[in-house]
């Protein structure tokens, strides 16, 4: 007997294949053309802005190359592409998506970016970060804020509703 996969596991699994790679949960679900866009994008944005390179070297410990070798200019494409990748790969997985969820993509993507920003000077404790760990630090306040604001949209528009009957 063959059980139909919940709706949620399905948004689960697009939504960690765009994690792995932007443009993967595009291409299980079956949106060729836009996943071969992303995958596209995501490589020209990670090897014009250094991105394997800062990887590595921020593994090592060794922040200050990761600074150095970063690009920047190329490197805030980064958190737009992943986040937009991700959220339109939950979305068209299964069918509809939760109203307003969106939103928690969208200041993930943000707070990444301003992470990102402040990453060449940046210190907790006297200890620079750098461009990786950074804007990864900054990914939970991100969503944290994303979820606050999606809540306190869906509490209004409840109250709107119940303002109408």
């Amino acid at each position: 007997m063959k059980t139909e996969p919940k709706k949620d596991k399905d948004k689960l699994e697009m939504l960690l294949w765009s994690i792995a790679l932007p443009g993967f949960g595009q291409l299980l679900n079956n949106k060729y053309f836009k996943g071969f866009v992303f995958v596209s994008l995501e490589v020209v944005i990670n090897v014009m802005g250094n991105f394997n390179e800062i990887i590595v070297f921020s593994f090592h410990g060794d922040i200050k190359s990761a600074i150095d070798h970063t690009d920047y200019q190329w490197l805030m494409f980064y958190p737009c592409l992943y986040f937009f990748a991700m959220w339109d790969a939950y979305r068209d997985a299964a069918g509809e998506s939760k109203p307003y969820m969106f939103i928690v993509f969208v200041f993930a993507a943000y707070f990444v970016t301003v992470g990102l920003i402040f990453s060449p000077t940046f210190t907790i404790f006297g200890i620079l970060i750098g461009p990786m760990w950074l804007p990864m630090l900054f990914l939970p306040i991100g969503l944290i804020v994303g979820g606050v604001i999606r809540r306190l949209l869906l509490r209004r528009v409840k109250q709107d509703t119940t303002k109408e009957m």
